[in-house]
Formats: structure tokens, C-alpha cells, sequence
């Protein structure tokens, strides 16, 4: 695939991973590039399940591509919310500046 194709299915990719997971990309260039690490993750888990990777343009490449963006997402979706419930755990912004505490 020509770059302009990865471009167009990465972005495609990450609309649908982001309508399935419930945490869409925001802006544009960002879209491209989870959909394009997506599409390289997909294609290796396609490849890996003994089918082929991703061929030229079309709807089995973009849901290829959907599918590693999903992947890629719920995997960031897990670390975040674990480093979250660490900050929260540990008071949080207990000591934030400008904000008193009582005696």
C-alpha cells in the first residue's frame, strides 16, 4: 500500500476502534497515527492467526486495522486508568497549592 492508502485506512481505523472502545481520538493527525500503529498490530495478529496480513485497499484492511486500533486503545485504556487509581489511592490533590486545609 501506497502511503496515501495507509493514511486513509489508519484514519477509517480509528473512527471505528474509537466508536468501539468509547475513546475516540481527538484530531486528526492523531486519528492517522492510532489508526496506522493499529493497522501494523492488526496485521501482525492477522498474520499470527494464519491469515493474511493487510493487501492493498479495502474493507478487510480497514477492519484488520479497526481491530489492532481497538487493541492498541483498550491496552492504553488499562495502563491510564491503573496509574489513575495509584494517584487516587495516594490522596490525590490532597496537597494542592491554593487550597487550604483545616486544622
Amino acid at each position: 500500500m501506497d502511503i496515501v492508502a495507509w493514511i486513509v485506512v489508519g484514519f477509517f481505523a480509528a473512527v471505528i476502534a474509537g466508536v468501539v472502545t468509547g475513546r475516540p481520538a481527538e484530531g486528526c493527525l492523531t486519528k492517522v497515527g492510532v489508526g496506522v500503529l493499529g493497522a501494523l498490530i492488526g496485521g501482525a495478529l492477522a498474520r499470527a492467526a494464519g491469515l493474511k496480513g493487510l493487501e492493498g485497499f479495502g474493507l478487510r484492511s480497514i477492519l484488520i486495522a479497526a481491530l489492532g486500533s481497538s487493541a492498541l486503545l483498550f491496552t492504553l485504556g488499562a495502563i491510564e486508568g491503573r496509574g489513575g487509581a495509584r494517584s487516587v489511592e495516594r490522596g490525590g490533590d490532597r496537597n494542592r497549592p491554593g487550597r487550604r486545609s483545616l486544622p
